[in-house]
């Protein structure tokens, strides 16, 4: 599936229904930018114009994959559709801090181990 349309998808808006389509484009871009920063992903980031990219294009492991798309939903849902009570709100930006730290962790058990001569 499109990462477009299964962020949609899980954010309770049909493929079909396009009226936030760039909203909701904006905000994944977005997300893709942090973890690049991070270090996930091909080196030169990752932007999305539309329902054409799959999430396996992406080149992550599965176990990163999978966190990985948690990760965007909330990042999207933060900005596009926030929670309405402050202590909701806080909670998810939790989710999504813990999400940037296991995700980073994840990043540095898959690096190669630096041999100091």
């Amino acid at each position: 599936m499109s990462i477009l349309n299964s962020t949609k998808q899980i954010l309770g808006l049909a493929a079909d229904y396009t009226a936030f389509d760039l909203d909701v484009l904006t905000h994944i871009n977005a997300a893709f930018s942090v973890t690049n920063q991070l270090g996930l992903g091909p080196e030169e980031g990752v932007f999305i114009t539309g329902a054409t990219e799959d999430w396996p294009e992406l080149g992550l492991p599965d176990n990163q994959l999978n966190m990985m798309k948690t990760y965007v939903y909330l990042k999207v849902r933060s900005l596009f559709d926030p929670p309405t009570t402050s202590f909701a709100l806080a909670a998810m930006d939790n989710q999504i801090k813990e999400h940037e730290w296991r995700l980073n962790m994840l990043r540095e058990a898959a690096l190669p181990p630096v041999v100091i001569p």
